[in-house]
């Protein structure tokens, strides 16, 4: 990777309308762990223009989304930075200044056609009306330019491209060239005066001395205006040269289309609720195109900030599969201290109304308990509110599939078994648990295991699916213990 002649500089520059897409959180991520890597600045930047579609509450949720997921920046919002103000609706006067300077220059021109015009032109010419704007308005006089505007015509500022192909070498797929006269001048700013994204994006770019542009594939088709642009921009002197580019992979959801805002997996939102851990969404959406190794797919944000290379970015559309996610957050969560495990599981179980905030004593010596079982059985933080609710009530709700499947035929006499074996019990202790529901069931009623404690697990937890049973018994006490028994016996069969 060819370093630039500046300390890397990498910017993330969301708009704030409505949810947080994934694909969009990923490229913050390589873009963060790219200025982390290198040592560089990593900017977070607002592109709030659209006052239709933006809105504080999405501003605000932007920032915690980052900082939830701990990609602390060095200039933007509430950071502050010497590139100031870091919301585009704040840099109205920057971007006339710039504009005006352009315009003098001669690089950009004022354009009086409209679209109705324009589209005549095309086929009078035999074209596509589809090719759009002609350039035809480069080279106006003076005197034209008064007629359109005492016709009450307002112009549009275009910028006017390059005569020449555009080519530049992008960080992720190599040489790209798009042929001289394939893009036509762009438009940079309304005729009532309002910036386009176009124009504004290399502005802030430029004033903020990005030089490493991460972004998602589906932008490429934009990057000949971004570069002509900057070429003006370096030009007249706002800039100080091109940024390198590197197009990111396309983020696949099901089937061979990008994943779109309507598909429920794109919202970031949802993850964070279900309880996955930071480090495990960072993890899973760095593997979205990038690989810190052929064989390894778990590893810390420290390790990928480490390793992260951004030319062995895929340039191959990734696809975002739930189960790997979940797997991998999985794997982060088992290898929590069990305080830390504590620490961020107990707001979901104090939400669900299972234990106070903070527990009292004796529901923080059962969590303290079980917390070692429960991790190893739990993909996300929130699992623990139907894996170990049960521990925490009077009674049990048996889900109707648990008591279908285990409190069938033959089930009464399974319970009837365990429960005059526990009552007598002389201490409750989970080896003495053990002991006696063995001796009782497998040995004394002949079941195989699964049969014999299914019920008695269902009976007592509510689910199939439970921390290791004898431990759950113990922490429950005798006498809860007993009464689940009782009950389940009470709709049982056989």
């Amino acid at each position: 990777m060819t370093a630039p002649s500046r300390p890397v500089k990498t910017r993330f520059c969301p708009s704030p309308t409505g949810l947080v897409h994934v694909g969009a959180m990923r490229t913050a991520l390589f873009n963060w762990a790219h200025a982390r890597h290198t040592g560089g600045t990593f900017v977070f930047r607002i592109e709030d223009t659209d006052a239709a579609r933006d809105s504080e509450e999405s501003y605000r949720h932007l920032l915690d989304c980052m900082r939830w997921l701990g990609m602390e920046w060095d200039e933007g919002p509430e950071v502050g930075g010497p590139n100031g103000p870091y919301r585009q609706s704040e840099r109205a006067e920057v971007y006339r200044d710039v504009a005006g300077k352009l315009l003098a220059s001669g690089h950009a021109y004022e354009s009086f056609s409209t679209n109705e015009e324009v589209d005549a032109r095309r086929r009078a010419a035999g074209q596509d009306p589809k090719l759009g704007y002609d350039n035809a308005d480069r080279h106006l006089t003076d005197a034209q330019k008064q007629a359109f505007r005492d016709e009450g015509r307002a112009p549009v500022l275009r910028l006017a491209m390059p005569d020449e192909d555009v080519v530049w070498t992008d960080l992720v797929r190599g040489e790209v060239r798009f042929a001289a006269g394939s893009v036509p001048d762009f438009v940079l700013m309304r005729g009532n005066g309002a910036p386009l994204y176009p124009f504004t994006n290399p502005v802030d770019d430029a004033l903020m001395g990005i030089t490493d542009v991460l972004r998602g594939e589906d932008l490429l088709p934009s990057t000949p205006r971004q570069i002509a642009l900057y070429r003006a921009l370096t030009d007249i002197g706002v800039a100080q040269g091109t940024p390198r580019f590197g197009h990111l992979p396309l983020v696949f959801g099901d089937g061979n289309k990008k994943l779109s805002k309507r598909d429920p997996q794109s919202n970031f939102d949802v993850y964070r609720e279900r309880g996955f851990l930071p480090e495990g969404l960072i993890n899973y959406l760095a593997l979205l195109g990038w690989a810190i190794a052929d064989d390894r797919d778990v590893f810390s944000p420290a390790e990928l900030v480490e390793a992260f290379d951004v030319t062995r970015v895929s340039a191959n559309p990734a696809r975002f599969d739930l189960k790997k996610a979940e797997a991998i957050n999985a794997t982060h969560l088992r290898a929590l201290p069990v305080e830390e495990f504590l620490a961020r599981v107990t707001p979901y179980l104090a939400t669900a109304g299972l234990v106070a905030e903070p527990p009292t004593e004796e529901q923080a010596r059962v969590l303290e308990a079980i917390a070692p079982l429960a991790q190893e059985r739990m993909i996300v933080l929130s699992d623990a509110v139907g894996l170990l609710g049960f521990l925490f009530t009077e009674d049990v709700e048996i889900e109707p599939a648990a008591a279908e499947k285990q409190l069938g035929a033959g089930a009464g006499e399974v319970l009837d078994a365990a429960v005059a074996a526990l009552q007598e019990l002389p201490e409750w202790t989970t080896p003495a648990i053990e002991t006696a529901l063995k001796e009782a069931l497998v040995e004394g009623l002949g079941r195989k295991p699964r049969q014999a404690f299914g019920p008695v697990r269902v009976a007592v937890s509510g689910r199939t699916v439970s921390p290791p049973l004898y431990e759950s018994m113990e922490l429950l006490g005798r006498d809860r213990t007993l009464a689940r028994l009782a009950a389940a016996r009470a709709t049982a069969t056989g």
